[in-house]
C-alpha cells in the first residue's frame, strides 16, 4: 500500500483550474480500488490519497498521470507501507511482514 502526498507548486488559481480532471482521475481511481481514501491536506497546501498498488512503479504511474502532475501544478511524496493492522472495513487490505 502506498500513501501519495502531492504538494502544490503552483498558485491556487492555476490548482483550481484542474480541480475537475482532478476529481474526475481520483473518481476512476476510487471506483476501480486503486485509491481506497483521499482528501485535502489542512491547511490547504496539497493532498494525500491512500492507494493500493502492485509496486512502487505502479503507483509512481498512477502519480504520473494525475492532471495536477500533468498540469504542472504539484509535486509527490510517495511512501509505501505494509497496513499489518487496520480497522475491520480496512480488513482486506491487510497485509504481513515481508521481512
Amino acid at each position: 500500500m502506498f500513501v501519495l502526498e502531492l504538494t502544490y507548486t503552483a498558485p491556487m488559481d492555476r490548482v483550481d483550474a484542474a480541480l475537475a480532471d482532478h476529481v474526475a482521475w481520483l473518481d476512476e481511481h476510487i471506483a476501480a480500488g486503486r485509491v481506497i481514501a483521499s482528501g485535502r491536506k489542512v491547511p490547504r497546501d496539497g493532498g494525500v490519497l491512500l492507494a493500493v498498488a502492485d509496486d512502487r512503479a505502479a503507483a509512481e504511474r498512477l502519480a504520473a498521470a494525475d492532471p495536477f502532475t500533468l498540469a504542472g501544478v504539484c509535486t509527490y511524496r510517495i511512501t509505501e507501507f505494509t497496513p499489518t493492522r487496520t480497522s475491520p472495513a480496512l480488513a482486506p487490505y491487510r497485509e504481513k511482514p515481508r521481512d
